[in-house]
């Protein structure tokens, strides 16, 4: 991946890195945390402009936010209350789980959008709370852009600095992005066993 990944952003610059951005939203295999440190790299080298490696992968995380956002919005709060009544164990939610949820949301819910782009694994699916909530676009967009830039700028800086170690980011991140998701795993399955258990 990391071949591809470079032949993409030095054949197709600040385009490629755009896309290489967008595509590691909708699918998360393809690292940020391996895209932004190489693109700091070649900046460190004179081949890319630092500032615009910032901007064009931010625009390219906040792109590929908005297909997840609309999937919220379209999926909506009634089909998810029906599918809660109808799979609750699976989901491990009830109808007032749901209810919570969408109230803590509506009251703080920028905080998870801001800080949840942030963190590794969470910063993709973010955005589907936000569209069932019906957060609204405007909101969303500079939530999601300025956490995004945050996230940019750090692993941007990294490559910058580290210059030819900087796959060392990617070293560091990973195994924190592989222990939140165990952890998410982890918590579902007790949570599905611990429901099945009270019949």
């Amino acid at each position: 991946m990391f071949d591809w990944i470079l032949d993409v952003i030095t054949s197709a610059g600040y385009l490629g890195l755009v896309a290489l951005m967008f595509l590691e939203n909708l699918f998360p295999p393809i690292p940020s945390e391996l895209i932004m440190p190489l693109a700091g790299f070649l900046a460190a080298r004179g081949e890319m402009d630092p500032v615009l490696v910032v901007l064009t992968g931010t625009l390219g995380s906040v792109l590929g936010a908005l297909p997840w956002y609309w999937v919220g919005r379209r999926f909506g709060r009634d089909r998810l209350d029906r599918l809660v009544e109808r799979h609750g164990v699976w989901l491990t939610m009830e109808p007032c789980d749901v209810a919570r949820a969408h109230d803590w949301f509506r009251r703080r819910g920028w905080r998870a959008v801001l800080f949840g782009r942030l963190v590794p694994a969470v910063r993709t699916l973010i955005s589907v709370p936000a569209g069932l909530a019906r957060m609204r676009l405007l909101p969303f967009l500079a939530l999601t852009t300025a956490g995004s830039l945050a996230w940019v700028t750090v692993l941007t800086g990294a490559g910058y600095l580290l210059q030819d170690q900087y796959q060392r980011v990617e070293a560091v991140v990973n195994p924190v992005s592989t222990a939140v998701v165990a952890g998410i795993l982890l918590l579902y399955v007790w949570r599905v066993g611990t429901r099945l258990a009270r019949g």
